[in-house]
């Protein structure tokens, strides 16, 4: 009896630590290694629904000061990495940009013998003290 092998969690870890750096220092080089050219960014914590492909999404990351230039505390951490089958995950993860704390909901697919993020999808509450 064979088993299957264990999800590769270390794997998508990996990738979402690179989704992390290139969140706290702006650099949409990185980010663009993580997500898939298709990938859709979704929020609706505002009431309108904001929906965007990473041709609209990178060019508003390399238009705002980073994390990283501001001095700011990294806040991120993976809350969970769940597993629908071989080559699909979602992961729950926190992070921080400004006074937004965001949680971040990341469907992520293997292709190409890699793990890329397909669709973000998230939340932000805004911090009181800007930390």
């Amino acid at each position: 009896m064979t088993t299957a092998a264990a999800p590769p969690f270390e794997d998508v870890a990996a990738v979402i630590g690179k989704y992390f750096d290139g969140l706290y220092h702006g650099d949409t080089t990185l980010l663009r290694q993580v997500f898939h050219p298709k990938a859709q960014y979704a929020c609706a914590t505002e009431g309108t629904l904001t929906h965007l492909g990473m041709d609209e999404y990178f060019p508003v990351v390399d238009r705002r000061p980073s994390p990283a230039s501001r001095g700011e505390a990294r806040a991120d951490r993976i809350l969970a990495i769940e597993f629908a089958g071989p080559v699909t995950a979602l992961a729950r993860v926190e992070c921080a940009i400004g006074r937004k704390f965001f949680t971040d909901l990341l469907s992520l697919v293997l292709l190409d013998g890699r793990w890329q993020i397909i669709a973000k999808v998230f939340h932000f509450d805004l911090r009181e003290d800007g930390r």
